[in-house]
């Protein structure tokens, strides 16, 4: 069976809170997993979901609760703490990306940092980008491949979504310095993201084009700057030359 709306996952979130508030913390997560979880969610529906926890559980207990969802290892347990750290954003701007930093690592696949990136670090970096980029600088300089992956998530999501051209500059600087990795996790985030900078920011190409033809980047990130400018780089040369 697959829950693809509101009216059908409501029932269960209801109970799910019901259970919380009773104060029986395992019993709401046992619950959540058993009849949402464990089942086909679309995201849209597991987002509203988190809504309805968010809304209702305790600002206190939140991160708690997160911890026991992550702690489950479901697919879907990422897009409730992902979108409830996202409404955290606001009022717990640090601790909501450290949190986010901290299930990103734990969980340790691909998917699992793209889910919780958009939805905390790429959402912060679209609402917030004055104080997120910074954030960003460090995150390029994480030990874990995941965290350094997770710029070009956020990247990739906040450029999509209208980013102001200044700041979609500043990270694209950003992700020039890492054109040189030769992880595949990091490169796929990384150049992800300079495809759709190219797509929606052309002339930012154009203005760091001299860097982008430099040694210090790798084939593989011009090639992704290539599709997204959606013509070849030679011509994109002659084009905008």
């Amino acid at each position: 069976m697959i829950i693809g709306s509101k009216a059908a996952i409501a029932p269960y979130v209801q109970r799910a809170i019901t259970l919380f508030d009773k104060n029986d913390n395992s019993a709401c997560v046992g619950y959540l997993q058993s009849s949402i979880l464990k089942k086909k969610v679309r995201f849209p529906v597991l987002e509203y979901a988190a809504k309805e926890l968010y809304i209702s559980i305790p600002k206190a207990s939140q991160l708690a609760l997160l911890d026991s969802i992550i702690a489950l290892n479901e697919i879907g347990g990422n897009v409730l703490a992902g979108m409830v750290l996202q409404l955290r954003l606001e009022q717990y701007f640090k601790q909501s990306l450290n949190k986010a930093v901290e299930y990103i690592i734990a969980g340790n696949e691909w998917y699992v940092c793209d889910i919780i990136g958009e939805r905390v670090v790429g959402h912060a970096l679209l609402t917030m980008p004055e104080q997120t980029i910074p954030e960003l600088n460090k995150f390029a300089k994480h030990d874990d491949k995941w965290i350094v992956r997770s710029i070009g998530v956020a990247a990739h999501y906040a450029v999509k979504k209208g980013l102001k051209k200044q700041y979609a500059d500043e990270v694209f600087r950003l992700l020039l310095s890492l054109a040189g990795t030769t992880d595949f996790h990091t490169k796929k985030g990384i150049g992800w993201a300079a495809k759709t900078t190219a797509k929606f920011h052309p002339e930012i190409i154009e203005r760091y084009r001299g860097v982008i033809d430099s040694d210090d980047v790798k084939q593989w990130f011009r090639t992704k700057v290539t599709i997204g400018l959606g013509r070849t780089w030679k011509y994109a040369h002659r084009y905008t030359g």
